[in-house]
Parts: C-alpha cells; sequence; structure tokens
C-alpha cells in the first residue's frame, strides 16, 4: 500500500432527485463535519452555473460556510472559474476567508466557462475567454503579493495556497507559475501522464510552491462488496448519458430506479461508459488500483470526487477509505 498520500475531499453539492437545492448545500456542510472527523486533509467546493442537478453555483460563499462549521480540515474551491470573474473580486473573495480562517484556505482556480451557451451569455462571457485563464491568474496571484497597481484588500501580504485544476493547456499555466497542480483523467490515464510528466519538466519554482505538486482528482467507491461499489457509481454515471442525450444534467436519482428504466443503445452506450475508469470495488480492490495509479502519477495526494444518492452508503465509502491509508 502506498504510504504518505493524503486523501480529500471534492463535494459538488450534487441534488438528489426528491430533494432541493437547499437541503443539498446543507448535506454538504454536514459532509465536511463527517469527513474532517474520518481524518480527510481537504475538502473543496465547485463552481457550475445554471445546473439543475448541481447546487454548487457561489463556491467561496459555500467554503465559508463549511470552513465555519469545521475546525481543523483545509477549505477551498475545486474550483473558482477564472475567466467568469475578475481578478480582484476573487482576490478581495479569498483575502477575506484567510482572514476569517488563518492558515486553512486552499484557493483551487480553472479555466472553463459556463457548459452552455446561454449560460455563458448569462455570465457575460463566450468559449474565447478560457484563453486568458493565464494572464488573469497572473493578475490574481499579484493583489496578494502587492504587484498590481489596486491593492486588493485584504488579500494584501496574504498567503492563501492556490492550485490551478488542469487538462493539458492548463498543467502548463500552472507549471509557468510555480502552483500545485490538480488533473484527473477525464481525456484519458494516458493523457493524464503526459500531461503531469510535462508539468513536472516545466515547473518554475515560485514563491507559493518550490516544486511540483500533483494532486489527483478521480472517482473512488469503497464497499464491502464490488457489486455494491459499483452501484455507489450508477446514479452519477446515468446523469452523465443524461446530460449527453438531453442537454440537461439532471438531479441524482436512486440506484434501483435507474438500473429499472428502459434504456435507448444510445442511452445504454452511453451509461456503461460513464461506469468506466473509476476505482471501485471491495478495500483490497481499492487498494491495488489506487496504488497502481499512484504509482503511475507519483501523486502527492488525491482528491475523491465520489457522489451518489445514497448519501449513507457514500459516507461509508468515505470512511473505508479513510481507514485503507490511515
Amino acid at each position: 500500500m502506498t504510504s504518505g498520500v493524503k486523501l480529500s475531499v471534492l463535494d459538488r453539492s450534487r441534488v438528489r432527485a426528491g430533494h432541493g437545492h437547499a437541503e443539498a448545500l446543507r448535506d454538504t456542510v454536514a459532509f465536511a463535519r463527517q469527513v474532517e472527523q474520518l481524518g480527510y486533509h481537504r475538502f473543496w467546493v465547485s463552481e457550475h452555473h445554471g445546473v439543475p442537478g448541481v447546487a454548487g453555483s457561489a463556491p467561496t460563499v459555500l467554503a465559508a460556510a463549511v470552513a465555519a462549521a469545521t475546525s481543523r480540515i483545509r477549505v477551498g474551491t475545486g474550483g473558482v472559474m477564472l475567466p467568469n470573474h475578475q481578478p480582484l473580486v476573487v482576490a478581495e473573495q479569498f483575502g477575506v476567508l484567510e482572514s476569517l480562517f488563518p492558515g486553512r484556505i486552499d484557493m483551487g482556480l480553472g479555466r472553463s466557462v459556463g457548459f452552455i451557451e446561454a449560460v455563458r451569455k448569462a455570465l457575460g462571457h463566450d468559449k474565447s475567454d478560457a484563453e486568458e485563464f493565464g494572464p488573469r491568474l497572473t493578475e490574481l496571484l499579484g493583489y496578494f503579493t502587492g504587484d498590481q497597481a489596486v491593492r486588493g484588500y485584504p488579500a494584501d501580504g496574504l498567503r492563501v495556497s492556490p492550485f490551478v485544476l488542469a487538462t493539458g493547456a492548463g498543467a502548463r499555466v500552472a507549471a509557468a507559475h510555480g502552483l500545485p497542480l490538480v488533473i484527473g483523467s477525464f481525456r484519458g490515464e494516458d493523457a493524464m501522464v503526459e500531461a503531469i510528466t510535462g508539468y513536472r519538466a516545466a515547473f518554475r519554482p515560485s514563491i507559493w510552491a518550490a516544486e511540483p505538486y500533483v494532486v489527483l482528482s478521480t472517482t473512488v467507491a469503497v464497499a464491502d462488496t464490488t457489486e455494491d461499489a459499483w452501484r455507489l457509481l450508477v446514479p452519477e454515471a446515468w446523469a452523465m448519458a443524461h446530460s449527453r442525450t438531453r442537454g440537461e444534467f439532471p438531479p441524482l436519482h436512486a440506484t434501483d430506479d435507474i438500473l429499472a428504466r428502459p434504456m435507448t443503445n444510445r442511452e445504454r452506450t452511453l451509461f456503461e461508459q460513464s461506469l468506466r475508469g473509476h476505482v471501485h470495488g471491495t478495500p483490497s480492490e481499492v487498494v491495488k488500483a489506487l496504488d497502481d495509479l499512484l504509482d503511475r502519477t507519483a501523486a502527492d495526494e488525491v482528491l475523491v470526487t465520489t457522489s451518489t444518492h445514497d448519501r449513507t452508503a457514500l459516507l461509508d465509502s468515505y470512511r473505508l477509505l479513510a481507514e485503507l491509508y490511515r
């Protein structure tokens, strides 16, 4: 078993069928308290706009609620999508968080824009804005170091912990700025390993990080049986398949309800594709699969992104995983 790896959590405040957005947000805060007790290192929240199945649309606001409800675990964003915001405002928000919860705040930053054109229009941005991520990141960091003409109070002089959420292009930006990298296998494991290798080779030490630091983002589902672990993956996999056939990302439905649904051939294909590439199984199976992935990537930390309809089973999965790497 790989030793010394840190385990962290990204929770997207997923809405469950029959439950509302407000409950999903309260579930996130309660979940943060639970995983803190289990010994997880970080708890991050996400930014999604105009997505009916995700309540997490204002990550810095939600991070403040999480930090106030916990005492030890690091709290941050996975991430704030910088093309959607003015860097000064982001710096001020994280300056407030760091001032209220000193030494516990992570500033995870991404380059994505809205999921669909209507959302991008409502945000006042378009796809091309993602290309400005690098310059916006430079500006944002400058408000903490005092290198901008405008002083970003209360961020000025503070040291939050910045991270870049990335694929290939974002990994190059993280290396150029000397920042830790958060990366998943969305484009395949080989592409992820290639991006990590390139990041390490191009990394330039900075005041934020003296050496490369890789956080591996992945779904991990652990249960007493392989079948039960697989069942944890079903609600999110169906939501992904639904979004690709219907154009809308839905709330999570119960596994039994999904498996009883008739599916078109296309839906079935997309559903089965969405079930692949995740770490799942019994404790021994998960240790082997996750250790193999850690050996291949030499990652310093694992950011677990699992979500499912059954929150009791979800907490049990996170508990079993924490016990494996304690």
